[in-house]
């Protein structure tokens, strides 16, 4: 699956939500999400940029690949995700193939669909929660996300196709937007 998606930092979500629901949006999940990243102990998965995630939501746990391709104003990434049944035991599984969690963040996301685009606004907890609210658009290409950025009050500049490394990297600088 192709995946299209670009991040809309420092967002105020009580406006974003307002008008997806104005516009007939659903809310498709509000809830905690835990996540692992994994990669090789030479780190040859993200020398190249792309991804290997375990990811909890409530009581569905995936195990997703993404070979990313990035852009100027979204990221894109073949998509390759599995459910699985038990987190610990995939976990495992990948540790004994040589794997090792490289990173783990917990957040709380609450997601909205539209058409064919979603919409998340998460807030990561723990050691990343000095990252401030942000907003994913994931859509069905680079010129739809861009359209609903508008229609929710942003410019084509604001949606940065980043990673969330690139995002943890920009705020644990202390750089601003």
């Amino acid at each position: 699956m192709k995946e299209i998606e670009a991040k809309i930092l420092e967002v105020g979500s009580r406006k974003i939500v307002k008008t997806l629901i104005g516009l007939g949006a659903k809310k498709a999940f509000d809830g905690e999400v835990e996540t692992f990243f994994l990669d090789f102990k030479d780190g040859s998965i993200i020398k190249a940029r792309d991804l290997l995630r375990l990811r909890r939501e409530e009581d569905k746990t995936e195990l997703t690949f993404k070979k990313v391709h990035q852009t100027e104003s979204a990221k894109i990434a073949d998509e390759y995700t599995v459910e699985v049944s038990d987190l610990e035991t995939a976990k495992k599984i990948l540790q004994f193939l040589g794997l090792q969690v490289t990173e783990s963040m917990q957040k709380h996301r609450t997601s909205y669909t539209l058409d064919k685009a979603r919409f998340d606004l998460d807030r990561y907890e723990g050691k990343y929660g000095f990252v401030p609210e942000f907003l994913e658009i994931e859509a069905e290409s680079v010129e739809a996300v861009h359209k609903y950025a508008k229609i929710l009050g942003f410019n084509p500049k604001d949606c940065l196709p980043w990673t969330t490394k690139d995002l943890i990297n920009h705020y644990a600088s202390g750089e601003k937007k």
